[in-house]
């Protein structure tokens, strides 16, 4: 006979609470906060009657009502907050407000330094349009230091932690630059795409304060990264229209505004958007934070079509897959995409729901991916055998290795769920416990991949 699982320590209970409250995008932060202090109060209560302190927590929760009722309850009576807090923010006290703009300054004045930065290099010569490669490889050392500060400032990481944190940039930027890189290095493209993934993952631990071994934490940065990207899309989107219409007037005049454009607003433009989007997130994130995980779930039917189609169509034709540079990066590009689809889908979900038809579209795009990825894993091989090894065959070799046994686990798990056999928080377990591993062979190539392959 099996033993009873423990019960979660309070701590925990009430951090998956505060998770699953989260979703519902009709309930504030604020009132969040508000409710998790009602929550505290009667878990008290009822410990102090003589309950134990999972019989508080489960008791403490139904009396404070299904979150569904409670979703529609804050929306009736604040239906005014949507459109109001994405353009003036929160409508709180005195106190609110000021630290509001307080945080708002900071990461302008962050975004600023950031876009310093990306015009600093031009003091030793290195202009943003030249055709070398160096704001390829430095262009995340130049950005991600001050996302990092802006988080040790809003999580009050102290002086020593953020100092600890900056030590991966400091030998990101040794890796990067000391290297005898040629003008057509595959090595340097190869740092160039991966040290921004190396990095992330001290983003994500500064994000996350002395929390980042909860895998809820960790989840809230994957859901933060995806808004992020949402965001800063739609900032450039922004920024193009504005650069169009620059280049527009002054050439009215007959004066060439491209100098401007290729030597200040992109660069400056590039730099300061991913501070201001990371800011926006972090501001707006009870207006708009599920929205990435309904774009995932609008996406993931087309893309699972598109892997059954392509499967159907090579296994029609019998044609292999070309593997050539660009069709490598494309196919992981996409396989990552998928991944993320996964991801965005787990983090957006109820865990305590029963498996549903989403659940199984979900399973069929992972087996698809699966079945994507073992063929460019063999086509690959097959290359590697023939032609022998060059650093980009080896690189889409150990990253489609990696994503094969993130699949391959995350369809075990999926197909254990829909037989009631495991719940669906193992899914969110194992996302979330697998990130580092994409870091870390990110900064196994490149620290080992240019000396390996002689800086080719």
């Amino acid at each position: 006979m099996s033993a009873t699982p423990a019960p979660l320590p309070l701590e925990d209970q009430v951090a998956q609470w505060r998770q699953f409250v989260r979703r519902r995008r009709t309930i504030h932060s604020a009132d969040i906060t508000e409710l998790e202090d009602h929550l505290r109060t009667e878990v008290g209560v009822l410990t102090e009657a003589g309950l134990a302190g999972d019989e508080a927590f489960l008791v403490a929760v139904k009396r404070m009502g299904r979150l569904d009722e409670l979703s529609r309850e804050f929306a009736r009576e604040h239906s005014e907050r949507l459109w109001k807090q994405l353009v003036i923010g929160d409508a709180g006290s005195a106190t609110t407000t000021a630290a509001a703009r307080s945080d708002a300054f900071v990461a302008l004045g962050f975004a600023v330094a950031a876009a310093l930065s990306m015009k600093a290099p031009a003091l030793w010569g290195h202009g943003f349009s030249e055709q070398g490669t160096f704001y390829v490889r430095n262009g995340s050392l130049l950005i991600l230091p001050h996302l990092l500060g802006y988080f040790a400032w809003k999580r009050g990481l102290g002086v020593t932690r953020t100092l600890l944190l900056l030590l991966p940039f400091a030998a990101g930027a040794l890796f990067a630059n000391v290297y005898p890189f040629g003008e057509r290095s595959n090595t340097a493209l190869l740092t160039a795409l991966h040290l921004p993934i190396a990095l992330w993952l001290a983003v994500g631990v500064g994000y996350a304060a002395a929390q980042w071994f909860r895998g809820s934490v960790r989840m809230d940065f994957v859901r933060f990264s995806g808004e992020l990207f949402i965001y800063f899309v739609l900032l450039g989107l922004g920024g193009g229209v504005f650069i169009m219409f620059t280049v527009l007037m002054f050439n009215a005049i007959g004066i060439d505004a491209r100098p401007l454009v290729q030597n200040w607003l992109l660069p400056c433009g590039i730099a300061g958007a991913v501070l201001v989007a990371s800011w926006l997130v972090e501001a707006k994130q009870s207006v708009v934070e599920n929205m990435a995980p309904v774009l995932t779930r609008v996406f993931t039917p087309f893309f699972t079509v598109l892997m059954l189609a392509f499967l159907a169509t090579m296994a029609w034709t019998g044609n292999p897959i070309d593997v050539q540079r660009n069709v490598l990066i494309a196919f992981d590009l996409l396989l990552v995409l998928v991944v993320g689809l996964v991801l965005y889908a787990a983090s957006a979900r109820d865990s305590s729901a029963p498996p549903n038809l989403f659940d199984r579209l979900q399973l069929l795009l992972i087996v698809s991916a699966l079945l994507v990825d073992a063929l460019a894993l063999a086509a690959i091989a097959g290359r590697i055998s023939e032609f022998g090894f060059t650093p980009n065959r080896v690189a889409a070799l150990g990253e489609n290795i990696i994503l094969l046994v993130n699949l391959a686990w995350s369809a075990v798990v999926s197909v254990r769920f829909l037989a009631a056999r495991a719940p669906f928080t193992a899914m969110e377990r194992w996302q979330t416990a697998y990130l580092p591993v994409y870091s870390a062979w990110a900064a196994a190539v490149v620290i080992a991949f240019p000396p390996l392959f002689s800086y080719v």
